[in-house]
């Protein structure tokens, strides 16, 4: 069994939370698309969602404090502790479905639907790094091939159970102190944070392979991304594959997200870079619109 293991930020520490829960939802549908049932998803936070959880997917609510005052700006160090002690105790909830494998994934990425059924056919092994995968923009409704995927998402390792030392005594009532205190560095280098994770396995004796297809996709432009990150210059529009692989809900019609993809904000450099292509699509989009008022 593979079980997929995400947090939620603290209700305090967000810009708009029902838009937190939206991408949540998103995602969930993104999860459980999977094309075998061998599969659990957990997911920590604060608040219980306001939506039906869909099947296979279990909640844990904790109590931990908001990391920092909403008012304040501060370093990112304290939401990933947060998140870090959030997903340690996702950890000890997976534990009753004796899974297998564990990936770790953001609450605002897709995954491919895929995952369980290769970690099913592959037992026994080290685990899986995402070397590959894809950067999409819902704001674009546009993606593009995201090279060295590990070092820039978080939602890219898929690694057994046992490789991140649960404690047995650790329960999903813990306090965020007994979760730190209980995991020590692995919170911090494996749980909370995933730059260096493939380092610090193969330190610690479990070198990992890269999986050997696009295994995720780094959402941005969600507005409620912690790095702040951006799609921008070249992009390809969101096409069937992206949405049959990955359960990404398409937002507009195609000549929605090609003007989306080439010819509006925040494209401009895609724009002035396509010169008189853009122009054209610009043409027919603004045609269509005429045409569409005209019989309206």
């Amino acid at each position: 069994m593979l079980a997929f293991v995400t947090s939620l930020r603290h209700p305090r520490n967000s810009t708009d939370y029902g838009r937190v829960e939206q991408l949540l939802l998103e995602t969930l549908h993104s999860v459980t698309q999977q094309t075998s049932d061998d599969f659990v998803v957990i997911v920590v936070g604060n608040r219980e969602p306001s939506f039906p959880l869909p099947d296979r997917v279990h909640f844990v609510r904790v109590g931990f404090r908001a990391p920092a005052p909403k008012s304040i700006r501060v370093s990112r160090s304290p939401f990933i502790r947060d998140k870090g002690a959030k997903i340690g105790i996702g950890l000890v909830a997976a534990r009753q479905f004796s899974p297998d494998y564990v990936m770790i994934f953001d609450a605002d990425d897709f995954v491919h639907r895929g995952l369980a059924e290769f970690a099913a056919a592959n037992p026994g092994q080290n685990g899986w790094v995402f070397k590959d995968g894809w950067m999409y923009s819902r704001a674009r409704s546009a993606y593009r091939p995201q090279p060295q995927f590990n070092r820039t998402c978080g939602t890219s390792f898929m690694v057994p159970y046992d490789a991140y030392g649960v404690p047995d005594e650790l329960e999903v009532t813990a306090t965020k102190s007994e979760v730190r205190e209980a995991y020590g560095e692995r919170l911090s280098k494996i749980i909370g944070a995933h730059k260096w994770a493939e380092e610090w396995f193969a330190d610690h004796g479990r070198p990992l392979q890269p999986l050997p297809f696009q295994g995720a996709v780094y959402h941005v432009d969600t507005g409620e991304n912690h790095s702040s990150n951006a799609l921008e210059g070249w992009a390809k529009p969101l096409g069937s594959r992206m949405v049959a692989e990955f359960g990404i809900s398409p937002t507009r019609g195609r000549l929605g997200i090609l003007w989306a993809c080439y010819c509006s904000e925040p494209a401009a450099r895609v724009d002035a870079a396509l010169g008189p292509v853009s122009k054209i699509l610009k043409r027919v989009y603004r045609g269509v619109r005429r045409r569409v008022r005209r019989t309206s």
